[in-house]
């Protein structure tokens, strides 16, 4: 069987829609009729006239298609591809946490369940965090959760003082400063692009600081013939396909054994596991039986529009 001739004739047949993260496999991104970073993924969903959304990427990218889209059946190739920053932020420690600082507003990152999102005031992606934060007035006391290494860095650059969860992404934070120190030696030109959920000390050593779609751009427009890219590596497909002239090179993790939720992990790349249990098989079979569908609590999905809808208008 011709796998991607059949997920593009079933999603004709279906008038269903594609749509992929950057982390996923190549082979996925290369088959979407749309991929792009969590904001963009979102934005795409709420303006979509198709009858099925197939959303590429992480549970809560289809909880959020959801949300967005309560009229369409929104579709995942593997409910259980969660993620790491989502589950460091439970949605009843959290509520307890927003509970014991009355008067703070609430800015839940959108790697974060539906639940969590039920408690915040406003989501933010990578991409819009720092333009949402700088549009409260700067006294506003503010919770920011759940990646700290986000929050930090948006703390660090206007000069606010959120209070952040402690939570964190298990594929950002195991970047090695030694390693990219040692490939910067090797390649004394190439710059250094850096997702802001690293670690401050990675964060420190980069030339661009952005979203996977930041990163993106930067790197089809800069003049550098060789960039050393530390955030997930399934960007790099796409960076090579938009400036196929161009180097890039993975930034390697800590080899130390990691934690994620699943328990530890020895993975030599830096990729989420949880992107790559989305693959062109499960797509198929996905569109095909119209399974697994996400479907979101109404109650929850009531209260978690309003954060939603408020950062789409907010990032126009």
């Amino acid at each position: 069987m011709d796998l991607k001739a059949e997920i593009r004739r079933l999603a004709k047949e279906k008038n269903a829609v594609i749509m992929a993260h950057y982390y996923v496999d190549g082979e996925v991104q290369d088959i979407a009729d749309f991929i792009g970073d969590s904001l963009a993924l979102a934005q795409q969903a709420a303006k979509t006239d198709a009858d099925i959304i197939v959303l590429c990427g992480v549970h809560f990218m289809g909880e959020t298609a959801a949300i967005l889209c309560p009229d369409k059946k929104v579709l995942v190739p593997d409910a259980a591809a969660t993620c790491s920053l989502a589950e460091s932020c439970p949605a009843d420690e959290f509520a307890q946490f927003v509970k014991e600082h009355p008067g703070y507003t609430v800015i839940s990152y959108v790697n974060t369940t539906a639940a969590t999102k039920a408690v915040t005031d406003v989501v933010v992606t990578s991409s819009n965090a720092r333009q949402i934060v700088e549009s409260f007035p700067e006294d506003t006391p503010i919770i920011f959760g759940p990646d700290q290494n986000l929050g930090g860095y948006i703390n660090a650059i206007t000069g606010r003082q959120m209070l952040l969860w402690n939570g964190a992404c298990h594929v950002h934070a195991r970047f090695s400063v030694e390693k990219i120190l040692a490939l910067k030696a090797e390649y004394p030109d190439a710059k250094v692009l850096v997702h802001p959920e690293c670690k401050g000390p990675v964060v420190k050593l980069a030339d661009k600081v952005g979203s996977t779609a930041a990163l993106l751009k930067y790197a089809i427009a800069d003049e550098a013939q060789v960039f050393i890219v530390a955030t997930e590596s399934g960007i790099l497909h796409e960076m090579q396909k938009k400036a196929p002239q161009k180097t890039f090179i993975p930034a390697p993790p800590d080899e130390a054994m990691v934690e994620t939720p699943e328990g530890k992990s020895s993975c030599a790349c830096n990729e989420c596991e949880y992107m790559k249990m989305v693959t062109l098989e499960k797509l198929y079979r996905c569109l095909r039986d119209e399974q697994p569908v996400v479907t979101v609590d109404p109650e929850i999905a009531a209260k978690a529009i309003k954060p939603i809808e408020r950062m789409l208008e907010l990032s126009k």
